[in-house]
């Protein structure tokens, strides 16, 4: 089979995500760009029992949602498909459902500069996509623009995107994501976050930023 350790790892990633606590259940989706197509999870099948040659493939330059695999891809294949159509950095998308990124997106609270790995996210903030049913071309509309000049994005009343240069990397922003929500959520029980300012966060990124941090994780 074609790209049998990229289907492979998008798997692994997938219990990850789930053992993380980032997901729960059949919750959630990964998505590869793999030359002119993208590799997505399929809808409706527990991550543990998931089969390599279960793992979709949508062809970019194919008819608008056409797939080849024995099962439909994930519900959410729409903005997995028009972000990497739109964004040519991006090769790999992370959706995940966690506790504190999704109660941010239910409460339609976008994060903060409260801690300068928000830079990790392309700018000095990660914002909240307008609400849209799930599976919907709005919400993949919604989701590209609040994506703009972003890696990350929370989407209203329902999840998280992380986007990355690889799966490794896009797996990293998500975990990352969940721990500065918990943190800004923390902070704001005692008494709130004290905001880094515009400038703080650009002197974050002439530091090299992207080449010291990204899947290697935190690092000084």
């Amino acid at each position: 089979m074609e790209d049998l350790d990229i289907r492979r790892a998008i798997i692994a990633h997938c219990r990850m995500m789930n053992a993380n606590g980032l997901n729960q259940g059949t919750a959630g989706n990964i998505s590869v760009r793999v030359g002119n197509a993208m590799l997505i999870t399929p809808t409706s099948i527990p991550y543990d029992v998931m089969q390599p040659e279960e793992i979709a493939v949508l062809p970019f330059d194919g008819e608008y949602g056409a797939y080849r695999g024995p099962r439909p891809p994930s519900s959410e294949w729409r903005f997995h498909f028009d972000i990497m159509l739109s964004r040519p950095d991006v090769n790999s998308i992370v959706h995940s459902h966690p506790l504190y990124g999704t109660s941010l997106a239910i409460a339609r609270r976008p994060i903060p500069a409260c801690h300068y790995m928000i830079a990790a996210f392309g700018g000095t903030d990660v914002r909240v996509a307008d609400y849209a049913t799930y599976g919907t071309k709005e919400l993949s509309i919604n989701a590209l623009k609040a994506l703009e000049g972003r890696s990350a994005c929370l989407l209203a009343n329902h999840g998280v995107i992380a986007t990355g240069h690889s799966l490794a990397d896009a797996m990293w922003r998500a975990i990352e994501l969940e721990n500065i929500a918990h943190q800004y959520i923390n902070a704001l029980q005692i008494g709130g976050p004290v905001i880094l300012t515009d400038a703080q966060i650009e002197e974050v990124g002439r530091k090299g930023f992207a080449s010291t941090y990204g899947s290697h994780g935190r690092g000084q």
